[in-house]
């Protein structure tokens, strides 16, 4: 089994103990967007795709386990480390280069390495793109127009 399935196999065991079936859904459709919106971005800007697979997968972990989003980056970049480093299949680098990302992935504001910024832009298309008739989120507005100018994208004004 690769690493992405091993990464997979614990998110699942994370969302399948969520009682509530609406939050368990938007539990698989926020982790796996964001996921696969990582690796999208990813390939764009030559990062490693895999790792923002895990990154995207892993992000939000801290709050689906407990159901408390306070402070959700830090603790789940803790989390997170803790959980790969007992997989025993992820180098000492690659963890501090996924656990960066999801430590930081709520500072929208601020601009950090480019491996972090990954996570966080692929957490706004994630976002954006659940709900087209929804509106964007202010704090997201600017990151939003970024992606779809670097995508492209017209349509839906920020």
């Amino acid at each position: 089994m690769n690493r992405i399935e091993k990464v997979r196999e614990a998110v699942d065991a994370v969302l399948l103990n969520i009682a509530d079936a609406g939050e368990r859904r938007c539990g698989y459709m926020h982790l796996y967007g964001v996921s696969q919106a990582c690796v999208l971005i990813a390939l764009k800007r030559d990062e490693n795709a895999e790792l923002a697979a895990v990154s995207g997968m892993l992000h939000d972990i801290h709050t689906y386990a407990t159901m408390d989003p306070r402070d959700h980056a830090h603790k789940g970049s803790a989390m997170a480390r803790d959980l790969l480093n007992s997989m025993k299949c992820f180098e000492a680098g690659e963890i501090d280069v996924i656990c960066s990302a999801i430590y930081h992935h709520s500072s929208k504001e601020i601009t950090h390495a480019p491996f972090d910024e990954v996570l966080k832009d692929a957490d706004v298309m994630q976002h954006c793109l659940y709900n087209p008739l929804f509106d964007v989120m202010k704090h997201e507005t600017e990151r939003f127009g970024k992606l779809k100018e670097e995508f492209g994208l017209t349509g839906r004004e920020p």
